[in-house]
């Protein structure tokens, strides 16, 4: 992982929301640490790693002038958190000075019929590598096992996506209907990792262990259900909480004045939330010495029968 505090120095100074997106995706730590399979940060290679000061330099640069990134992300617009994700890697890695991306989301097929797509293809001074990525937000519900936290809409669960990624993704690239594929990329000795993401949720007001493996600096929030809202807003009296649309759920907020909730507003919002809603993301935020509000605390607010679903 490249130097742990620079991240939280960044978010300090960086204020366009796909930059802060980008540190976010580049510089925030795995969800875990210890995995069966291996996890390779995808520029573990780069000076970038080594001198994380170059790139903190380069993120510097796209945030005084963001036209590029932003061109980046219209030229393939995205709805699903996860692409956005993938293209923000993208992005970074087409300009690292020392990776040649060969190619993404390269499909892989036989007899017609896709059988599954390569995240990331990539070349750099330690080989050529297949890594596949994922970013995740795992809510905990009763345990240390991985099957025992689950993603907000309850279907995906992290055992799930450990197993989908050590009998489906990582494999894919090792497969005979890969191989010609490959070839035609000039890659022949291509090593599978992956790389996870995310945020770890702690159900409010029980307590939970973190799941097994996970590092001990993961980012991390509390959930709740929908009932016990008036309990916890009342422990941080006079706060300010709003939901965040699905694609800025990655960096930490930043909003502007302008921007900010009434606490008018937010009772509106919580009036016309309907008992089965799915899981919503809120950010208390704090002001800072400019004026602007920062996030300093994201909850996940579930309905009361989650985790059941109908």
């Amino acid at each position: 992982m490249i130097a742990p505090d620079l991240l939280h120095e960044l978010l300090l100074r960086l204020r366009t929301p796909a930059v802060r997106d980008l540190a976010w995706t580049l510089l925030s730590p795995p969800m875990l640490g210890e995995t069966t399979q291996v996890q390779r940060h995808p520029l573990q290679a780069s000076c970038w790693t080594r001198q994380p000061q170059q790139l903190a330099d380069w993120l510097a640069q796209q945030d005084s002038d963001a036209s590029a990134v932003h061109a980046w992300l219209a030229s393939k617009p995205v709805r699903r958190l996860g692409l956005y994700y993938e293209r923000l890697w993208q992005f970074a890695l087409h300009a690292a000075p020392d990776v040649e991306v060969v190619a993404a989301n390269l499909p892989i097929r036989q007899n017609g019929q896709t059988l599954g797509e390569l995240d990331l293809l990539l070349r750099d001074d330690e080989g050529e590598h297949h890594l596949e990525l994922a970013v995740k937000f795992y809510l905990g519900t009763d345990g240390r096992e991985a099957a025992d936290w689950l993603g907000p809409g309850s279907h995906d669960r992290l055992d799930l996506k450990l197993s989908h990624l050590a009998q489906h993704q990582l494999p894919l690239s090792s497969r005979r209907e890969a191989r010609g594929a490959l070839h035609d990329l000039q890659l022949d000795e291509t090593r599978s990792a992956f790389w996870l993401g995310g945020y770890l949720f702690y159900p409010w007001p029980h307590y939970s262990s973190s799941p097994h493996g996970a590092t001990p600096e993961h980012c991390r929030g509390r959930w709740l259900h929908q009932r016990n809202w008036s309990d916890f807003a009342s422990t941080s009296p006079g706060a300010h909480w709003q939901p965040l649309p699905r694609l800025a759920w990655l960096a930490p907020a930043l909003i502007n004045a302008g921007g900010v909730w009434s606490d008018e507003m937010l009772q509106q919002w919580l009036n016309t939330l309907r008992p089965e809603a799915q899981a919503q993301l809120l950010v208390r935020l704090d002001e800072d010495r400019a004026g602007d509000w920062r996030e300093v605390e994201r909850v996940f607010l579930v309905n009361d029968q989650w985790p059941a679903q109908s």
